[in-house]
C-alpha cells in the first residue's frame, strides 16, 4: 500500500522503504496507455505509480531544468500531484513497478527521449548556464 503524504492540498508520491531518494525526487506523468510500452523500452526503470489515468515515473529532482518535456506529459516537482477533479477523494496512487536495484529513480534522459519519440517531437533543451 502506498503511504499518502500531503503537500498543501496535493498528494505526494511516497518512495517505498527501504529505497532512498537521496537526490530528492520529482515525477513525470504520462498517460497510462503508454505505460507498459515505456517500461519495456527503458534500459532501467525506478518506481512507477499509477494514479488518475497517468503513470508517474520517479526521477531525480530538477529533471525539468533546461528541458522541454512533451506537452502530453506532466511534471510534478517533489512528486506532488494535483487532485484530478473536485469531488470525492481519489484512490491513493498505486505502485505498479518497483525497481530491482536500490534506486527509486528512472534515468530521466532515456525517459525524456522516449516521451519525445512517442509524442513525435524533436527533443529540445537549453545549454545556457547562469552567470
Amino acid at each position: 500500500m502506498t503511504q499518502l503524504l500531503q503537500c498543501g492540498n496535493r498528494t505526494r508520491l511516497t518512495i517505498p522503504a527501504p529505497l532512498s531518494a537521496s537526490l530528492g525526487y520529482d515525477a513525470v506523468g504520462i498517460p497510462a496507455e503508454h505505460g507498459r510500452r515505456i517500461v519495456r523500452c527503458l534500459p532501467a526503470v525506478g518506481c512507477v505509480f499509477a494514479w488518475s489515468g497517468h503513470w508517474w515515473w520517479i526521477v531525480p529532482a530538477g529533471s525539468d531544468i533546461d528541458v522541454s518535456w512533451p506537452r502530453f506529459t506532466r511534471y510534478a516537482v517533489d512528486g506532488c500531484l494535483d487532485a484530478p477533479n473536485p469531488g470525492p477523494a481519489p484512490e491513493a496512487p498505486r505502485l505498479v513497478h518497483r525497481p530491482r536495484g536500490g534506486s527509486p529513480y528512472t534515468p530521466p534522459i532515456p525517459l525524456y527521449f522516449l516521451t519525445c519519440h512517442i509524442a513525435g517531437v524533436v527533443p529540445s533543451w537549453s545549454l545556457e548556464t547562469g552567470g
